[in-house]
């Protein structure tokens, strides 16, 4: 019987651009309209909406980063986590002072919903920067 311990994920973050990130992984923590999920090897096949902003990864090389991913969708199956975001950056790429910036001229225009692309974008590069300092 092979070792468990060596199982991982295989982790895809994809932009509607590029491919943010691909590797393995130990665990992937998203929230998702449901809540928050954290996906091990060995997860059950899932398919969700993003929600909250920020996607955490916790590599096989026991590095760490946030991603700001504020839409898209998350799917697991078969040890592979796939996460297909319009928008998504890596934490360490955002400055965290311009980041701030763009949300309070987000808040300061008066975007009349919460729900809009533009302000949850701007929240979630916030939360990414922040996580990664």
């Amino acid at each position: 019987m092979a070792d468990d311990s060596a199982k991982h994920l295989e982790v895809a973050l994809v932009a509607a651009e590029r491919t943010v990130w691909q590797g393995q992984a130990k665990i992937v923590i998203a929230r998702t309209t449901d809540g928050d999920v954290g996906i091990l090897p060995g997860h059950a096949p899932l398919l969700g909406l993003l929600q909250g902003g920020t996607v955490q990864v916790r590599t096989v090389d026991d590095e760490y980063f946030v991603a700001a991913a504020p839409d898209g969708f998350i799917s697991v199956a078969n040890d592979r986590v796939s996460i297909l975001a319009e928008n998504a950056e890596m934490g360490h790429d955002i400055d965290l002072e311009e980041a701030r910036r763009e949300l309070e001229e987000a808040l300061a225009a008066g975007i009349p919903d919460d729900d809009s692309d533009e302000l949850r974008l701007a929240e979630a590069r916030v939360r990414a920067a922040e996580q990664t300092s």
